[in-house]
């Protein structure tokens, strides 16, 4: 018998999504009440009542689940950027940079829609060097695939990868200057774009 089609997709994909977060609500309760370092994939595939293999559909490794909420981005990122250009971009900096903007600003506000979560996100990374690492490369990722965004818009190689690059400075900056304070972080983010007008 086939999937129907619903409202909010198959009955299978509901499904496969309710597991993955069952799967991370599971995984962020264990780390608050034991610490990173002491549970294990099987800890939290118990408390989510899951299979191990079903964690491992969803999650390569534990470090994974602690930015369970890539996916979501991802589909933030490819929402925004459906929006429309004035033109090619072509070799304008300014152009490229109002587009990274909007791109960058909207992904801090869904990034730090509920702020506990937020923050309890940043305090877990914060702790442990292996998670600032993963971290790091979760950013290189999204500046690579804003790079693509930007050159798919008509910007040519030099400007969308400086553009790119300077959208994550001024995420760096952002957070800097509101002190990580999910609250404040999406302006603080937007008002460090301005000061490069």
């Amino acid at each position: 018998m086939e999937q129907q089609d619903l409202p909010g997709g198959s009955l299978r994909a509901r499904k496969q999504q309710r597991a993955r977060e069952a799967i991370i609500k599971a995984a962020h309760e264990l780390f608050a009440e034991r610490g990173f370092d002491h549970v294990t994939v099987a800890d939290i595939a118990r408390r989510a009542e899951v299979g191990r293999a079903t964690f491992f559909r969803h999650f390569g490794d534990k470090q994974e689940v602690v930015f369970g909420s890539d996916q979501q981005i991802d589909m933030v990122i490819a929402e925004v950027a459906q929006a429309p250009v004035d033109g090619p971009i072509g070799d304008s900096l300014p152009a490229a940079l109002a587009y990274v903007r909007t791109i960058v600003v909207a992904f801090m506000e869904r990034l730090t829609e509920v702020p506990e979560a937020y923050s309890r996100h940043e305090q877990l990374v914060a702790k442990h060097a292996e998670l600032r690492a993963r971290s790091l490369t979760k950013q290189r990722r999204y500046v690579e695939g804003l790079t693509g965004v930007l050159r798919e818009k008509g910007a040519g190689p030099g400007t969308a990868a400086l553009a790119a690059e300077i959208g994550l400075a001024c995420f760096y900056a952002g957070r800097t200057a509101s002190g990580n304070d999910p609250g404040r972080l999406p302006g603080a983010v937007d008002a460090a774009f301005g000061r490069l007008a």
